[in-house]
């Protein structure tokens, strides 16, 4: 996918409680992100920055030997590295600073974690922007644009709808396997997907009138009958 070269980017976590830094990292963990670093002190923080050289620093305020704003200040000196602010300091005059000295963004505790990741996500879209590929799927009849939730057929392109799009994610991740009846039900509709296997057909019905040559006969989404469904792509 198109985003996974992000996943390997060096993110370096900075915050003096050790409850906090487990759980940013294990929000990041959980995301994909497993190429992480802790510091609880400016001094912890300053020497990781140097010698580990991270691609992105969540950091926060305060700190026992001294504040964010005056670490950040003193390695922007030497680096570019982006910067998202986490912390307890919501004030506009903090967020103000802290956006000045050339943080690219600001979010206050508590947050949640979909917030965190959409940020950290985007700024690392942003600054990383010229490694990004092509983010198609090459099936038999067409391509899935999954950064547009668009089916690509030659000159044309088709919308996806968010459950086509969320049914799409899961068959793509797991192309050539079988995908089960609960498992589809479950990523469109949660954790109690009993009674969807009608709303799923037709879906399905759907996904393939956009991705098939020919709907009745399809060669890309496949029924493996009284299992669940395959997604075919090409190599």
């Amino acid at each position: 996918m198109k985003q996974d070269y992000l996943k390997k980017k060096k993110i370096l976590l900075v915050d003096d409680e050790q409850e906090i830094l487990y759980m940013v990292q294990g929000i990041l963990a959980h995301e994909g992100y497993l190429n992480t670093r802790t510091a609880g002190t400016v001094r912890e923080a300053m020497a990781a920055w140097k010698e580990w050289k991270p691609e992105l620093v969540l950091l926060d305020v305060m700190l026992p030997d001294g504040d964010g704003f005056e670490f950040l200040e003193a390695a922007r000196a030497f680096s570019d590295i982006p910067v998202l602010f986490l912390s307890a300091r919501g004030e506009d005059e903090d967020r103000f600073r802290g956006l000045g000295l050339g943080a690219d963004d600001y979010l206050v505790k508590p947050f949640l974690p979909k917030e965190l990741l959409l940020r950290m996500t985007g700024i690392l879209r942003r600054c990383y922007k010229e490694e990004e590929k092509e983010d198609l799927l090459r099936l038999a009849a067409c391509a899935l644009d999954f950064q547009r939730a668009e089916v690509v057929k030659g000159e044309h392109r088709i919308a996806l709808t968010a459950k086509e799009y969320a049914l799409l994610q899961v068959l793509a991740r797991n192309a050539g396997r079988i995908v089960t009846i609960d498992m589809l039900c479950e990523a469109v509709w949660g954790d109690n997907p009993f009674g969807y296997e009608n709303s799923l057909m037709a879906h399905i019905r759907r996904i393939r009138e956009k991705i098939e040559e020919n709907p009745s006969k399809p060669v890309s989404l496949i029924t493996i009958k009284g299992l669940g469904y395959k997604l075919k792509v090409k190599e």
